[in-house]
Formats: structure tokens, sequence, C-alpha cells
């Protein structure tokens, strides 16, 4: 291991002792502590800032940072997986409308362009801090009545089960990192250009049917994703779909992602 990340080790370890909001100490402490040249510390302390773990505020320090929230590479709804981390989800509807289809959409919703499509537009929050910005696309047909309110502060599928009596059963999710225009920085509350993850799940019913079409910009400096990877010959036993990493028989488990269009081309 070399000097600079033997140092950022370090470093990790003293974040781990202190709580969020503190700040570590100054460099020339922290070198003199640690045994390293400013250079090697301030270059170990920019990874972490660039990693989100240190945010650096000019003329006052160096601080620790929330911890980012793993996601799993599952089909989960965002108000369950915050649930499960002790977190309170939210949500605020920004916008609901009803649009036409489109060319696009009704390839996505595998519906006839001129199809009348609820559009939703949501900022998912937890425990009462921004997370995501996310825009749903369901066909009117399978939520007639839908209004604004009936999404707030729930989960659009635990809905679907009891008011709709619809059971999602499978998805597609793509992933792809990008970072937020103006629009998306000003709801989420972050600086412009800020990197983030934009998710795109399409998902399925029981029946069959597409239901849904989702598209959501996650925060990057609150996200980190998680995968478990198994050999192939386990993987074939536990689950029927694969997703290859490459020739030497390891796989990711396959709710996943991997998205082959620029977001800027919507």
């Amino acid at each position: 291991m070399g000097k600079q990340d033997d140092t950022r080790e370090r470093v990790l370890d003293l974040i781990e002792s202190l709580a969020v909001g503190r700040a570590i100490p100054s460099e020339r402490q922290l070198s003199q502590e640690l045994g390293v040249s400013r250079l090697t510390l301030r270059a170990a302390i920019d990874e972490l800032v660039r990693d989100g773990r240190l945010d650096r505020r000019h003329g006052s320090g160096t601080f620790v940072t929330e911890p980012k929230i793993a996601q799993p590479l599952t089909l989960t709804s965002f108000t369950d997986d915050m649930r499960r981390r002790g977190m309170t989800p939210s949500s605020r509807t920004l916008d609901l409308s009803l649009v036409s289809a489109g060319a696009r959409l009704a390839r996505r919703l595998q519906v006839s362009p001129e199809e009348r499509i609820v559009r939703v537009q949501r900022l998912r929050l937890a425990d009462g801090e921004t997370m995501a910005l996310e825009v749903l696309h369901v066909p009117e047909t399978l939520v007639p009545g839908l209004a604004k309110g009936d999404l707030e502060n729930r989960s659009f599928y635990d809905l679907l089960q009891e008011r709709y009596e619809i059971v999602i059963a499978s998805g597609t999710q793509t992933i792809e990192p990008t970072v937020t225009n103006e629009e998306e920085s000003a709801l989420l509350g972050v600086p412009l250009h800020t990197p983030a993850f934009l998710f795109e799940r399409t998902t399925r019913s029981e029946s069959g049917r597409t239901v849904e079409f989702v598209r959501s910009v996650y925060r990057g400096d609150r996200y980190q994703l998680v995968t478990e990877l198994l050999p192939r010959r386990a993987r074939s036993r536990a689950r029927g779909e694969t997703a290859a990493l490459g020739g030497d028989g390891i796989t990711m488990t396959a709710d996943s992602f991997g998205n082959r269009n620029h977001r800027r081309k919507e």
C-alpha cells in the first residue's frame, strides 16, 4: 500500500471515530500526528472530499459528512428501503399531469403513442433531507382517479396493490453516472453539476403488463451502490436471470443496471 493510500485509511479511521458535523484536526496537526508530509495528507483528504466522506468549508475547516446510504441492486420501493435503514421516508408531489405517451414512452410502457399517461414528479426525502427527484409515468387506465395527494408520504407500490389490485412482480433497472442540471440542483438543494446517479426503471405486474417507467436522479453524495457477486453456478441455482461480468464465471445480481442512453437526450 502506498503512502497516500495508507494515509487515507488512517484518516478514515479518524472519521469513523468522530460524529457527523465534527471538524477533523488541522492539516498541520494531522500531518504531525500521522508522521506524513502536508502534501501527502492534503492529497488523501482531497480524495475523501471527492468521495463525499469529508466537506471542506473555506475559512472554517474540514468536517465529517453524513454517511452514504447503501443502495442494493434489487427491486424495492424507496419507502421500504428507507424504513429498513431506520429512517423516516417522505415524499413531496411537485406535479401530476396527464400527457400523451408519444413514441418514446409508448415503447417503454408498451402502449400506443396516443394513450394518456399519468406523469408524476416527486421529491423523495429521508429524515427530512432530499435524496432523489423522481418522475413516474404510468398508463391512466391502470390508475383511474389518481390524485396528487395520493402519493404524498406513501409507497406507490403499496397504493397500486391496495387500491388498484396491481402487484409488481418484476422489473428492469438501469443506472448511469450524471451531474445535476439547474432544475434538479434547485429541487434537491445541491450545487449545479453535483455528481448524481440516474436510475431508469420499468416494472411489470404479475400478469406481465408493463406498469410504470420511472426516471430518478439520486444525489451522489448520499448514495453508494451495493451488489452481491456470486459464482455462476451458485447464481444459476439461486435465480434464473444472470448478468455476466466477464469470462471468469462471476455474475452480478441482476435486478440491475448499465444504461445505454445518455440522460441529456430526453
